[in-house]
């Protein structure tokens, strides 16, 4: 039995029975038709030229022929058939998706399929349609290649070439390095996290770099990447360059970077750039800065009475200075300052040099005898140095002066330069501190200096330095100079400067 469309019937057509009466007869045929035709097509199953038309209620009909008396038990026999028949393939026709039927005022036919429907169980179909059962058949869009949609463009792939990655795929042209931009064609490429990089690009990202040869920092024998770093300015560079002829500033002990130059001091010594905006070159030039740590002092009620000499000198007259002395401790491996205490020809610079090219040309000298009037001799400093690194050196060297002229005797060397290194710390502070506020210096250094200083107000350049020099003097290693920073620092922040030298009078050691 072929099934036949939504509200159609294939049913076999019987053709009634013989009754007692022609008026039975129609009746019951009219009933029986009623029932075949009344929920689906009326032209399967009849034969060609016996099709019964409807025109209303009842109109026109096909009569079906008499049969006689002897085929009455056989036509009984054949309606029951005919109703399980219908039954029957109703209820198949059910079974069959999307099928949809409505047998309004037959309730002959939904007795017979109530019993084979109950047994049957369908999902819930939800809104608008009335049938519980009834799947739905909603058009959706199929797109074979939904899967392969490019990561890159977002555009089909269709059916040409493409890459996959993390799940998800590339046109090949679409592929892209996340540092350069341009395609990744070869067979191995470098990922973090999910962006892609050429191997080259992603070792240039990476792999620090020398900062002074700009070269890849090499691996050594362990295969291991091994660099040095300043502890301040974070300057990265290859190990090697600590033992080659790369200079290092002789101020800030930076390397020199192979784009640039450092200035030849003429003294062995390098400058750089950043330090020599600030360097004071001559006796002359440092006047000044000197005269104004003077008053810091006798601002803190430390007054020198004593006009102590200061002289700028080069490297080799401060050490042969040092050589002359009898007493003291120096800091190695380059002391650039000394307070004198014995009379000595000194040669001091007299005239501000020039520079020619990357050196420094045309240095004037002269000597100078120093007599011992007093505890103290004379201040020397090397020449060449930043502003606030020269007063850092003549702010300690003060403190020598003071304590020798105040009658200090004896004292350990932890004690004696612990104490100077946290008058030099102080006024490196104040320095930093006023130009961080873009206060004007009251320790203005000299015409040498560029125009920011000369102004008074301090560079950022100059600030950044003066916070190196505090920082070498707190991680200083050094027993004497470092320790005993850390001790008279700790003594002064707990009871103050002044008690700390009264202390220091009496006892010949710091406050506990």
């Amino acid at each position: 039995m072929s099934s036949s469309s939504v509200n159609q019937y294939s049913q076999p057509c019987i053709y009634g029975h013989v009754v007692s009466s022609y008026a039975e007869r129609k009746s019951r045929f009219m009933k029986w038709l009623t029932k075949i035709f009344k929920g689906g097509s009326v032209n399967r199953g009849l034969p060609r030229g016996h099709q019964p038309q409807f025109l209303g209620d009842e109109n026109m009909f096909w009569r079906a022929p008499l049969t006689t008396l002897d085929d009455l038990s056989k036509a009984n026999k054949e309606k029951e058939e005919l109703d399980h028949a219908t039954a029957v393939s109703l209820t198949e026709d059910l079974k069959q998706p999307g099928y949809k039927c409505r047998t309004d005022n037959d309730e002959d036919l939904g007795r017979p399929l109530s019993h084979d429907l109950s047994s049957l169980s369908y999902p819930p179909y939800p809104p608008p349609y009335s049938l519980p059962y009834a799947p739905s058949y909603a058009p959706w869009e199929y797109n074979p290649r939904s899967y392969r949609i490019c990561s890159g463009c977002h555009g089909d792939i269709g059916s040409g070439n493409c890459l996959g990655c993390m799940g998800t795929f590339f046109h090949p042209e679409c592929f892209l390095c996340c540092a350069c931009g341009y395609p990744i064609t070869e067979h191995e490429f470098s990922l973090s996290g999910n962006k892609t990089y050429h191997k080259s690009c992603f070792r240039e990202m990476t792999r620090p770099k020398c900062e002074v040869c700009y070269q890849f920092i090499p691996t050594n024998a362990a295969g291991l990447i091994e660099y040095r770093c300043h502890p301040f300015w974070s300057q990265k560079y290859c190990p090697s360059h600590e033992h080659d002829i790369t200079k290092r500033c002789c101020s800030c002990e930076r390397l020199e970077q192979w784009n640039a130059r450092y200035v030849s001091l003429g003294d062995g010594r390098s400058l750089c750039l950043e330090c020599m905006e600030s360097a004071i070159m001559d006796t002359g030039d440092c006047q000044p800065l000197y005269h104004s740590i003077r008053d810091y002092y006798e601002g803190m009620n430390m007054k020198i009475e004593q006009q102590v000499p200061m002289l700028l000198v080069e490297r080799q007259a401060l050490n042969e200075a040092i050589g002359g002395e009898k007493h003291g401790f120096y800091h190695m491996p380059e002391t650039r300052g000394l307070c004198l205490s014995e009379e000595q020809t000194i040669t001091s610079l007299l005239k501000r040099p020039r520079m020619s090219g990357c050196k420094v040309v045309g240095i004037r000298t002269r000597p100078q005898k120093l007599t011992q009037k007093y505890e103290v001799t004379a201040i020397l400093v090397l020449f060449g140095l930043p502003r606030l690194l020269t007063g850092a050196i003549l702010a300690h060297e003060l403190m020598h002066a003071w304590l020798r002229l105040k009658g200090f005797r004896n004292l350990s060397l932890e004690v004696e330069e612990g104490i100077c290194q946290v008058l030099s710390y102080m006024w490196l502070e104040s320095e930093v501190m006023l130009g961080s506020r873009d206060m004007p210096s009251t320790s203005t250094a000299s015409s040498s200096s560029m125009s920011s200083t000369k102004k008074g107000v301090k560079s950022g350049v100059e600030n950044k330095l003066g916070e190196f020099f505090m920082h070498q003097i707190a991680h200083d290693t050094s027993p004497a100079y470092g320790g005993g920073f850390r001790a008279a620092n700790e003594a002064v922040n707990k009871y103050g400067l002044r008690f700390t030298l009264d202390h220091i009078r009496l006892t010949g050691s710091f406050p506990l």
